[in-house]
């Protein structure tokens, strides 16, 4: 199975990019392959709304770097949002991607397994994200395969001794 995983987080080598490794680490364990794919370094601007990828067979009307997200996507059998909390929900950058996957409206989507990966410096604050996931998921009938998320992430590192990665990195075993 090839996964893709959209990091949304901006800080590099952070909490989230922790976590995304270590559920690579697993799903290589059983020879998925996994890409990495951190949304938050590329030049993405917001959905227009205009439709024109719906009368252009999904290709958007702007040239930035969500082509290349979408070609990703086109050959992937499943995709890994994960992110940090900022503010209560996703971070804008993954936001932003997901609010692009809406030129993939007019012809479908080939993944149609998903999953969520959550970290945040509170507890409590993940309800936003995972209902926009569901809501989500829900509406685009796509398989959910789970939701981790992670509290109290104080410090950029302390993902590194969180008893939660082996959580992740088993999740990642798991992933068929």
């Amino acid at each position: 199975m090839k996964i893709t995983v959209l990091n949304g987080s901006p800080r590099k080598n952070g909490n989230t990019q922790i976590m995304v490794e270590a559920l690579k680490e697993g799903a290589e364990k059983n020879q998925q392959e996994v890409t990495i794919l951190n949304v938050a370094n590329k030049n993405i601007k917001g959905c227009l709304g205009c439709k024109y990828c719906y009368s252009h067979g999904g290709t958007c009307v702007q040239k930035d770097d969500m082509v290349h997200i979408l070609d990703e996507l086109k050959n992937t059998d499943m995709v890994v949002f994960a992110s940090p909390i900022y503010w209560f929900d996703i971070t804008a950058q993954l936001k932003t991607v997901i609010d692009r996957l809406y030129a993939c409206g007019s012809t479908g989507f080939h993944f149609h397994k998903t999953a969520l990966l959550l970290d945040a410096g509170a507890d409590h604050v993940f309800d936003a994200a995972i209902t926009q996931y569901k809501a989500m998921t829900s509406y685009l009938k796509w398989e959910d395969i789970g939701i981790i998320k992670v509290p109290n992430m104080l410090e950029k590192g302390s993902m590194k001794v969180c008893p939660q990665l082996e959580e992740v990195r088993k999740f990642g075993e798991s992933l068929k």
